[in-house]
């Protein structure tokens, strides 16, 4: 994460009020606080964010015939127990969670949200709709406003301030995270001009550049006219046409990440993720 050392001046009672605000979690120090209190004013607010949850996990089996892959463990907490501090983190406390295959055990699991200090809400796909059709089965709990999208089987480090910070509503309706990865089998590409998405192409197995899809998204609710209104959509139908109209950005980013969707995967996560 890229930050600096500042020295400032605060005045006492304000100090007072900022360690009143630490709780050791939520806030966990005074520069903690600040940069969160900050961050309340300066960036774009994004209040809501859907976890993409619906998926089968066919290539995970036979783990997944039992287990949902948002509830897969890694060093001994489900990964829906990383995504959702991540996402409350930056303020948002509405979470929407697209389910599907095996969801009750994800709605006993994570409950209403307030074990998190979030308020959480399902949307219940019964048959597959996709990616795309799973945020269009969960645009009516949605508000007016921009939100994050991330995909349940995803470990990252990206510092979501900064995602968030990065965006630029009035010139794109899509900005997707950008892992850089020598080994693009399975994934969508993209090509830049600048931030701006030229080209999304998607999972084939020789592709002119490194920079995959890492899952987390942040769109516009103008995105919601890209998707159509009924069958089975995926994102990466969405964000062809998004590239093909040069309404999708970019942002590129180094810290750890992980998809959960091959036992491959999921080893190397259990070796080299650090909590």
């Amino acid at each position: 994460m890229d930050r600096q050392r500042l020295t400032i001046t605060i005045k006492n009672d304000i100090i007072k009020s900022l360690d009143a605000a630490i709780d050791g979690f939520n806030l966990r120090n005074r520069s903690h606080a600040i940069e969160y209190f900050l961050s309340q004013v300066l960036v774009p607010k994004v209040g809501q964010a859907i976890i993409l949850a619906g998926g089968s996990g066919v290539k995970m089996r036979p783990l997944t015939y039992e287990v949902p892959k948002p509830l897969i463990p890694v060093h001994g907490r489900p990964l829906i127990d990383y995504i959702i501090p991540m996402l409350r983190e930056v303020g948002i406390k509405e979470i929407i969670i697209a389910t599907g295959h095996l969801g009750d055990k994800i709605k006993e699991y994570v409950g209403n949200g307030q074990k998190y200090g979030v308020k959480i809400s399902y949307s219940h796909e019964s048959k597959p709709l996709g990616s795309a059709g799973a945020i269009r089965n969960a645009s009516t709990l949605l508000q007016d406003k921009p939100f994050l999208v991330v995909n349940g089987d995803v470990l990252t480090k990206i510092d979501l301030m900064e995602f968030i910070s990065y965006y630029q509503p009035e010139k794109y309706v899509a900005q997707i995270a950008l892992s850089n990865s020598a080994n693009t089998k399975g994934y969508g590409t993209v090509q830049l001009r600048g931030e701006k998405i030229v080209k999304f192409i998607e999972h084939d197995h020789s592709k002119p550049t490194q920079l995959i899809n890492a899952g987390v998204y942040l769109f516009s609710p103008e995105i919601l006219r890209y998707i159509p209104s009924h069958g089975l959509v995926t994102i990466d139908e969405v964000f062809t046409k998004l590239a093909q109209e040069e309404k999708m950005c970019g942002f590129s980013y180094d810290g750890s990440w992980f998809e959960i969707s091959t036992p491959e995967n999921y080893e190397r996560a259990i070796k080299e993720w650090t909590d």
